[in-house]
């Protein structure tokens, strides 16, 4: 789904500039991200995230900070504090117009930035960090010889990644007036750090004091070999898949779908991130499909006959497990391997078709537990009497047409 213009002003009434990224119909949860020191809304980190996590049913607000990317305000007059204000400005218009966000997400200086906020964002039940710095005054060390000039001239243009930004006097002090550690020792939230062993901005023993300052529940990823700005594709959507998976239990279901027929509808809509990647909702599950990166796929999900020859496998298990249930027999436990390819029908001799080209599904069940030779037999046959089966070989229309109102 493209994303949704969602700008918001600031303390100073300053209109900041943002996209709400949300999955089609309605979210399960709201996710507020703040991006990492001098970045924006649209680093990569920011967007592949967002696009991960709205995939798996979460709506995510990124912005920019006052004076970054194409919000209005100076950013000579900005400071940790005033970013920090940002993103309790960002949370309340949530607030106000959607739900409050339950889920906050900094990384770098965002994370130190969210680990301050989150005070002031009661609904909010988790706090994730990646790559943040335990003190907000480590990006002084950005500033390096520059930082006695800026305190004796009061204002001086420092180059950071490569740009111009002036910085001023009260941007050093309102840094070193910062008590981070205090504030995620009181944090009463679910924390999440992610870091990455070889990061050579932020190191890694910032995340080691972060992890010590909190308390539980607290968890730790680290991210490999990953760099500072999660520049590579699959290591932000991993990020992402690892977060929402974590989130899981902290995070309201999303409200319920309404369906036309007593039975659920499967849903499928492209997540727009890679080629195929596919969100399936059924009901209030949500997954995956896509295919391998071998193919042009991101290999993030389930490839549709992976789906298929799931449905069939499930399906056959299920009705092995009823039907031992009902005769009393002593099956402890079913297990259904698959496989899928396409024969030339003359190598099939059981097969009506002579010409051509033909599917074939191979099954092989094992069936554990202390069962006679005739016992394991029915089960056999009861096998190819579970209703997916029954569809796969019988004759099956399928009715396609346009629903101009979509699928949300």
């Amino acid at each position: 789904m493209p994303a949704e213009r969602f700008d918001f002003p600031n303390a100073r009434g300053e209109r900041l500039a943002a996209l709400l990224d949300a999955p089609p119909g309605e979210p399960r949860s709201y996710a507020l991200f703040a991006h990492c020191f001098t970045c924006g809304k649209d680093v990569h980190a920011a967007t592949r995230i967002a696009q991960a996590l709205t995939a798996l049913g979460i709506a995510v607000l990124r912005f920019d900070f006052t004076g970054l990317g194409s919000s209005e305000g100076e950013f000579v007059n900005t400071t940790f504090s005033s970013n920090v204000a940002d993103l309790v400005a960002a949370a309340d218009r949530l607030r106000a117009t959607r739900r409050a966000p339950a889920l906050l997400i900094g990384h770098s200086l965002g994370g130190a930035a969210v680990l301050t906020a989150a005070a002031a964002v009661p609904e909010a039940r988790a706090v994730v960090t990646i790559a943040a710095p335990s003190d907000p005054g480590h990006v002084v060390g950005l500033l390096r010889e520059r930082v006695e000039e800026i305190r004796t001239q009061g204002e001086v243009e420092v180059a950071i990644a490569g740009r111009p930004f002036r910085i001023r006097r009260e941007f050093l002090d309102d840094i070193a007036e910062q008590r981070l550690t205090a504030q995620i020792a009181q944090l009463r939230k679910a924390l999440l750090i992610f870091h990455s062993p070889v990061d050579q901005i932020v190191g890694i023993d910032n995340a080691s004091r972060i992890f010590l300052a909190a308390k539980h529940p607290k968890s730790f990823i680290s991210l490999a070999d990953a760099d500072h700005l999660l520049s590579r594709r699959s290591d932000a959507v991993y990020v992402a898949n690892v977060l929402a998976a974590w989130a899981e239990r902290y995070l309201d279901p999303a409200p319920a779908r309404e369906i036309e027929s007593t039975a659920p509808a499967v849903v499928v809509t492209e997540t727009r991130e890679g080629r195929f990647q596919q969100l399936v909702e059924v009901g209030k599950h949500r997954l995956l499909a896509d295919e391998p990166a071998a193919v042009g796929g991101l290999g993030s999900g389930l490839t549709p006959y992976d789906l298929l020859l799931a449905a069939l496998g499930a399906c056959t298990s299920m009705t092995l497990r009823l039907y031992a249930e009902r005769k009393a027999l002593p099956l402890e436990r079913v297990s259904v391997r698959l496989q899928h390819e396409r024969i030339h029908a003359a190598d099939c001799a059981n097969c009506e078709t002579k010409e051509g080209m033909l599917d074939r599904i191979d099954r092989t069940v094992w069936l554990h537990g202390d069962l006679d030779d005739d016992q394991r037999r029915r089960l056999l046959e009861i096998a190819d009497k579970c209703p997916v089966h029954r569809t796969l070989t019988s004759e099956v229309e399928i009715r396609t047409r346009e629903d101009a109102r979509g699928a949300a």
